[in-house]
């Protein structure tokens, strides 16, 4: 007798989506039990914004909803019971205990210790009854000489700590929320949370959240058929929540596209409360497969006053958003080099900025430049020891430019010109420096609509995403290829 998820979702007639999801809670230890016990039936637990979406057709409450639907109308599909089969991604999520009342769905949905095709009788789940009693018993709690939805709200902020008391790990103890309020001393209305050790203040002022996800790629490139290229993307999700209460709490999903990278290495701030324990478990070091975990990637937390990291990850991204090939070739007091540089098709074509940066160590300073740039332009660092190719904000249509040309130095000036242990001789490398904003190599993204919020006032929700290159090397395919790490050289 267990539940796999359990969500309250205020119905807004004349609402673009029609409702609103006010709170939600997955159990990823039933689920795991889920999982075996249904076999070939398992459904997984949708995100909210599509059970959202599908509990509301099904209930006949999305206003545009007036024609008549076979599957759901006729008279056959009769339900007195209410529980429900969701059609959800090409599968069916049964079953699925819901009601309405006073304008706020109750939806949960129960453990089934057995396959679900064909459907099993209800009376055979003992999940279900559990369910009703875990619904109503939260339905009470909510409703209960309430007055206003400041008085709402607040409930609606206790119900995550009320729900580790009272419904454990899926499995109801007691439906009476207020016993588990009781019992734990937890702040009501006449009595206000103890503020935390590690929390200095509180925040007065307008609520918003704000989220920003930075992308770092890094890559190593040879063009040798003995040695592979590498590349690798890191990521941080960085917060500032500027939320009124003592500790109010937030819940970010993270998603990905169809085709997008999976996340991996995921490493967390102290302030997130729990995590599915998929999202620990992926590993870079484990050989990527059909079954990797795609996400949502939810992350409930408690967050502190100042701006925090509230997350870490890497992905190994199916091709590096530039590929490049560099060939320079000594001739006495000059080389020839040349360049030749291709943007992925997938890529977003439209950055902040995009150079790429040709360093020349232990040499002269560079006195003349003969070249061909077919896109962009050159130029020759103050210190005479650089060229820096100006590529802009954008590839042209064929996503592919060239550099060509004769660079000759002076005599060696060991005091003002650069030196370096590793590129000595034709070892050389050209290394890409670029931004794009709003945009993830990755594709993931943080959904407005799916932050939830349980604090006083709603919050305006901001979301910003970029992608920056971090040890970007293409070496000199006409020399030995040098062993370095990412981050061993200095331009």
């Amino acid at each position: 007798m267990a539940q796999r998820a359990v969500w309250l979702i205020s119905h807004e007639p004349g609402a673009p989506l029609g409702g609103t999801v006010r709170f939600s809670r997955r159990y990823p230890t039933v689920e795991k039990r889920a999982k075996v016990f249904n076999g070939a039936s398992y459904m997984p637990i949708p995100e909210d914004g599509p059970f959202m979406k599908a509990l509301l057709f099904e209930l006949r409450l999305l206003d545009d909803d007036k024609d008549f639907i076979e599957s759901r109308d006729s008279c056959s599909h009769i339900n007195k019971t209410s529980v429900y089969g969701l059609l959800i991604g090409g599968g069916e999520l049964w079953p699925v205990v819901a009601f309405l009342k006073n304008n706020m769905i109750y939806a949960c949905v129960p453990l089934v210790e057995q396959t679900l095709s064909p459907h099993p009788p209800l009376i055979s789940i003992s999940g279900i009854s559990q369910g009703f009693e875990l619904l109503f018993g939260i339905q009470d709690f909510l409703y209960l000489g309430q007055k206003n939805d400041t008085e709402i709200n607040t409930k609606l902020n206790q119900l995550p700590d009320l729900l580790l008391q009272a419904c454990p790990f899926g499995t109801l103890l007691d439906a009476n929320l207020q016993n588990s309020l009781d019992s734990i001393n937890f702040a009501s209305v006449t009595h206000p949370q103890k503020q935390p050790a590690w929390k200095v203040g509180t925040y007065k002022g307008k609520p918003q959240v704000s989220i920003s996800i930075t992308e770092k790629v890094k890559s190593m490139q040879y063009d040798k058929q003995d040695i592979a290229d590498t590349w690798q993307v890191v990521g941080a999700v960085t917060c500032k929540c500027d939320l009124e209460g003592i500790m109010p709490n937030v819940t970010i999903s993270l998603s990905l596209p169809t085709n997008g990278s999976p996340l991996q290495d995921i490493l967390v701030h102290p302030c997130v409360t729990s995590l599915d324990s998929a999202i620990l478990t992926s590993s870079s070091i484990d050989a990527m497969d059909d079954s990797a975990f795609s996400g949502p990637y939810k992350f409930p937390f408690t967050p502190p006053l100042e701006s925090f990291n509230l997350c870490y990850y890497t992905s190994q991204v199916p091709v590096p958003p530039i590929l490049g090939f560099y060939q320079m070739k000594e001739e006495e007091i000059k080389v020839k080099i040349t360049v030749n540089l291709k943007l992925h098709e997938s890529v977003k074509n439209n950055f902040e900025f995009c150079e790429a940066h040709i360093p020349f160590y232990n040499r002269g300073p560079i006195t003349h430049v003969e070249s061909k740039v077919s896109f962009g332009q050159l130029e020759v660092s103050r210190e005479k020891s650089l060229l820096i190719w100006i590529i802009g904000q954008k590839f042209p249509k064929s996503m592919e430019i060239s550099l060509s040309g004769t660079v000759t130095f002076g005599a060696k000036s060991h005091e003002k010109q650069p030196f370096d242990e590793i590129c000595i001789g034709a070892t050389a490398y050209l290394k890409l420096h670029f931004k794009i904003l709003d945009y993830t190599l990755t594709g993931c993204y943080a959904d407005q609509h799916s932050v939830q919020v349980f604090a006083s006032g709603k919050p305006k929700i901001s979301t910003y995403r970029k992608l920056i290159s971090s040890d970007y090397y293409i070496w000199n395919s006409k020399a030995p290829a040098p062993v370095v790490t990412y981050g061993s050289l200095l331009l």
